[in-house]
């Protein structure tokens, strides 16, 4: 087992440009200055975007989140229900969505397991908390295929 010395040491002699890595414990004193936050860019509304174009764009966003647990929850939710939002529900769920720089908060908000912010309670979150509950029991283990969108509409 290395010892912190030893970490250190081994650390400098990779060169100055490596990062140390090891366990530092969950002291109190722990300041966190190792830690590197990416700042998100702002999310910003698109109002001059075509509803097709802002759909497809949505679709994706549903589909690639980063997280397996949203990516199938939101690409399913995404396949049931944005073709028939408004664009006033497009654009609540665009912000839902992308203003959050923490994908669990979504997850934990679309569950309940923590309660929604006044800022995102809308009509959009109640679709996506009502989907969440899988009253139907649909095994959702699998993102939706694409085929969908190329069939005809009904």
């Amino acid at each position: 087992m290395a010892t912190a010395m030893g970490l250190r040491l081994l650390s400098l002699s990779r060169g100055a440009l490596r990062a140390r890595r090891g366990y530092r414990g969950g002291s109190p004193a722990d300041s966190r200055k190792d830690l590197l936050e990416i700042p998100l860019p702002p999310w910003q509304e698109r109002p001059s975007e075509p509803l097709q174009a802002k759909r497809a764009r949505l679709l994706y966003e549903s589909r690639k989140r980063g997280m397996l647990e949203n990516c199938l929850l939101l690409s399913l939710f995404a396949k049931e229900n944005l073709n028939s939002m408004t664009e006033r529900q497009l654009n609540l769920y665009d912000r839902l969505i992308n203003e959050p720089s923490n994908d669990w908060d979504i997850y934990y908000w679309a569950t309940e397991a923590k309660p929604t912010p006044e800022v995102f309670e809308n009509d959009v979150m109640v679709m996506l908390r009502e989907f969440t509950k899988n009253k139907n029991k649909e095994q959702r283990l699998r993102q939706p295929d694409l085929e969908y969108l190329f069939e005809p509409s009904q």
